[in-house]
Parts: structure tokens; C-alpha cells; sequence
């Protein structure tokens, strides 16, 4: 199943993307994909309600984070192959872990703010992982057990506050708008190979990011297990998993984003994004 959430900013109503391309409320049925309405139990029930009787939502209708109530948006630095050696950076022997403020997390086709005094805002399209139900210390072999499902993440940076100017990376990461998820969340038994997906993006129409996750170094059981060693996983919490080649940052010379550019992004089976970008003044 694919499931939403419809309305306007702080205001949005859960919902599921019907087979005839309609957006059906759900609202009747559940406050909001939160919490134990994540479960993949709970999720599998709400599939299973007779979407004819379901209202329909008008299709110009703004689309929020596909997922409510995210108290960890975890990001996993340099893990796909190709995208490190573009860098000039090594893989790492372990996953790279930094957060990004869950205040940074917008619907997918909302503006994104470039801050003030950034002059290198990047773009990245990145496989994002809905936590279904509470994980600790899990292994591998189950890990998957304890997903929701998968959306589209764009891990918008910017290069100089995250790497220019002391401190760790997460103030280059958080700004305001710099998390947008969805479409929507694709339940898990709806991708059969999470490690084999297309990924794209484009800025102003020309293709930037034509990868695969494939390439990932550390694939999406490996990390939930992970970091289920270090920390509770919640219902809720958002895994984005690293980027392919093609960053503005890797460009000869580097490119980044100015104000009025438009970028497009997607995931095969997931869906797709499109945001202008606009200068906060």
C-alpha cells in the first residue's frame, strides 16, 4: 500500500493512494500515521478497508510528510561507493551517523528555504526507511521485521556550514525545510529488494543523480540493526540512507543551488518529489 498524509502545513489528514490514482481519507479510521498506526500489523488492517467507501481528496491537494510524529531522522554519511569516491573520501569501516532536526522536515513538493549566507545549498536523493515498531538491540536477520516501509528523502546540505566551519555536520544538514519525505510510504511487501532500486535527480530538468541502491555500502537491514545497538529505533523514526554520485559538491567545478532553481527527485516503486528553491531572506 501507499500511504499519505493530505492538507495544509500542521493540519494534514492521513490517507492512501487508491489503484485508480485517487487519494482516499483515512481519517475515519486512524488519527494519523503515527505511532502504533505504523505497526506493519496495523498498516496491513488499514489496507484492508474498502477503499470505494473512502472519501476522495481533491488531486491539487497538498501532500505533508508522508509519516507523523518522527522523533529521530537518522542519515548515514558516504554509504554508496560511488558516491565516496566522488568526494575524494574513503568508505568508511563503519556506517557514518549524524541527525538531522526532525524541524527540517517538510511535505515533498513544498519550497525549500536556502538560509541566509548559504552559498553552497546540494541536493541529495536519498532511500528513506519508516520504523514501524520500537527496536533495540535486533539482529540482522530480523531487521526488516521492524520496518513500516520506504519513502523518498531529499537530504538537502549545505557544504559550508557542514564542513567549512567548526563543529560536526548537522547544522549543514538541519535547516528549516531541509527534510523533505514522501510521497509516500510504500509498505515493505510492496518493494521486494530494497538494495535494488533506482534513484534519480534533476535540477533545472538536466540529470544530476542516476544511481541505484545497489551501490549502498551498508544495505537497509544492516542499518537498522546497527543502530539498534546504539539507540531505541520508534515508530516514526526515518533512516535516510546515504546518496548516490552526482552531488553538486563532486562536480568539477562544484555547483549548487540559487534561488528559483527547481529540482526533481525520485525513487523507483516510491514515487517522486519536486521543490523550487527559494533564498530566505
Amino acid at each position: 500500500m501507499k500511504f499519505l498524509r493530505h492538507g495544509a502545513p500542521g493540519a494534514e489528514k492521513p490517507g492512501l493512494l487508491a489503484d485508480d490514482g485517487t487519494i482516499r481519507d483515512l481519517s475515519g479510521h486512524v488519527a494519523d500515521l503515527s505511532g502504533a498506526a505504523l505497526a506493519p500489523d496495523a498498516l496491513k488492517a488499514l489496507g484492508g478497508i474498502d477503499v470505494s467507501g473512502l472519501p476522495v481528496v481533491d488531486a491539487g491537494t497538498r501532500l505533508g510528510a508522508c509519516v507523523a510524529g518522527t522523533g529521530k531522522f537518522i542519515c548515514i554519511g558516504l554509504n554508496f561507493s560511488d558516491h565516496a569516491a566522488e568526494t575524494g573520501a574513503s568508505v568508511p569501516p563503519e556506517p557514518v551517523i549524524f541527525m538531522k532536526a526532525t524541524s527540517a522536515i517538510v511535505g515533498p513538493n513544498d519550497e525549500v528555504r536556502i538560509p541566509r549566507g548559504s552559498e553552497k545549498t546540494d541536493w541529495e536523493v536519498e532511500l528513506g526507511v519508516v520504523i514501524g515498531k520500537t527496536a533495540k538491540y535486533v539482529s540482522e536477520t530480523e531487521a526488516l521485521d521492524y520496518v513500516a516501509g520506504y519513502c523518498v528523502s531529499h537530504d538537502v546540505s549545505e557544504r559550508a556550514f557542514q564542513t567549512e566551519r567548526a563543529g560536526q555536520w548537522t547544522k549543514g544538514k538541519s535547516c528549516d525545510t531541509f527534510g523533505p519525505i514522501g510521497p509516500w510510504l510504500v509498505t515493505k511487501d510492496e518493494i521486494t529488494d530494497p538494495q535494488n532500486l533506482g534513484m534519480w535527480l534533476k535540477v533545472n530538468g538536466e540529470t544530476m543523480q542516476d544511481g541505484s541502491s545497489k551501490t549502498m555500502v551498508y544495505g537497509v537491514a544492516f542499518l537498522v540493526s546497527y543502530l539498534s545497538q546504539f539507540m531505541s529505533l520508534h515508530p516514526g523514526d526515518v533512516i535516510s540512507t546515504g546518496t548516490p554520485p552526482g552531488v553538486g559538491l563532486g562536480m568539477k567545478p562544484p555547483r549548487f543551488l540559487k534561488d528559483g532553481d527547481v529540482v526533481e527527485l525520485g525513487i523507483e516503486g516510491l514515487g517522486t518529489q519536486k521543490q523550487t528553491f527559494r533564498a530566505d531572506r
